[in-house]
This record gives C-alpha cells, sequence and structure tokens, in this order.
C-alpha cells in the first residue's frame, strides 16, 4: 500500500496514511471523514558536488585575474 497526503477539509490538518488507492482515512486529529488527498512531491538524494564555480573575471571577458583586470 502507497503513503498519501492527506488534508482534512474541516480543521486543516495534514497528515500521510498508508492507504489503498480508493480509500480515504478519517482525520487522525479531529475524526471527520472529509480528508481530500493531496499531490505528493519527493526530493532524491545524492552525492554533494561540493561548491560551484562562480563568475568567471569581471562578467564581460571572463579574465581569470578578477574584476576590472581587463580594463572593460
Amino acid at each position: 500500500m502507497p503513503i498519501h497526503e492527506f488534508l482534512c477539509s474541516d480543521c486543516g490538518h495534514a497528515f500521510e496514511d498508508l492507504v489503498r488507492p480508493d480509500e480515504r482515512p478519517d482525520c487522525p486529529q479531529c475524526g471527520s471523514d472529509r480528508a481530500e488527498k493531496q499531490f505528493s512531491v519527493f526530493g532524491v538524494g545524492g552525492a554533494d558536488p561540493g561548491p560551484l564555480p562562480g563568475p568567471g573575471g569581471c562578467g564581460t571577458c571572463g579574465d581569470p585575474r578578477g574584476p576590472g583586470a581587463c580594463m572593460n
């Protein structure tokens, strides 16, 4: 059974529950049977890529000596 996210229409409590796709659980906070299924979002983990490279030089020519080095 998949985990689904729900939002209670009566008290506004957000919760997750293991239910079949055709089932709707009661709200664990107020007991209402008016919980609506929400769209779920998920995150994907991975290795830390480390620091990202910054902009090159002055931003105009990319001179590696830094801003103003190329006199543009």
